[in-house]
């Protein structure tokens, strides 16, 4: 595999993973009730934490979860509760009601509104929603192959994360036009059922967790469905 390759599959397959644009409805519930430019900002710290994060376990790999004696089964289990807990409040509409105890807490600062924002929505949303287990292990695989290159496989590791943290802010950018195509009420209703969808995957998060983590408790196709 040349260096090309390498980082062309490597964009591929995180891009894959992470979805930016598939979690813009996402990102468009958790920020109801912001301005354009705390939206914004809120999203520049999302990616930056992409990229910050992704960075990091590319040069340290499981060496960290195996410092604390964490498996990759756990932290997919523990990430499906989180999700769970935020699935649940976007369907009981509780988003908007903590944006607005958001705004009531930092009535000075616009930028510390973003920033108190942003520390409630990075756990769950920027992970485990946007970089779970499968990003994290891709991420780590791909490290694998970059010591190949020596220091030119370091660089294109970054550069590729780079890359994807940019695609991450430039599609939730978009997420003014979404929400004006769809309107309050829309949105609200999309909020609603994303929110079951989430409480969906977060089940499925916890049961692929616990198929890893055990031997015959539960059925390879119901822990990872649609698979041939």
């Amino acid at each position: 595999m040349g260096q090309a390759e390498f980082a062309v599959n490597f964009f591929v397959a995180l891009f894959a993973l992470i979805d930016p644009v598939g979690n813009v409805p996402f990102f468009a519930a958790g920020t109801v009730g912001v301005s354009h430019r705390e939206r914004a900002q809120i999203a520049l710290y999302i990616s930056l934490f992409v990229l910050g994060f992704l960075t990091f376990f590319y040069f340290t790999g499981l060496s960290l979860l195996a410092f604390f004696g964490i498996s990759l089964p756990a932290f997919r289990i523990a990430g499906g509760v989180i999700l769970f807990i935020l699935g649940l409040d976007m369907v009981r509409g509780d988003m908007a009601a903590k944006s607005a105890d958001v705004a009531e807490a930092t009535p000075k600062s616009k930028r510390g509104q973003a920033s108190v924002r942003f520390e409630r929505m990075i756990v769950p949303f920027a992970m485990p929603l946007l970089i779970g287990p499968g990003a994290i292990s891709t991420v780590i695989i791909y490290a694998s192959q970059g010591r190949a290159f020596g220091l030119a496989g370091a660089a294109l590791g970054v550069g590729v994360i780079a890359a994807l943290a940019a695609a991450t802010l430039l599609s939730f950018l978009a997420t003014p036009i979404i929400t004006r195509i769809l309107g309050k009420i829309g949105l609200t209703i999309v909020v609603r059922v994303l929110g079951l969808i989430l409480c969906a995957m977060a089940v499925q998060f916890m049961l692929a967790g616990f198929s890893d983590a055990t031997h015959g408790l539960i059925r390879h196709d119901t822990a990872v469905p649609y698979q041939k």
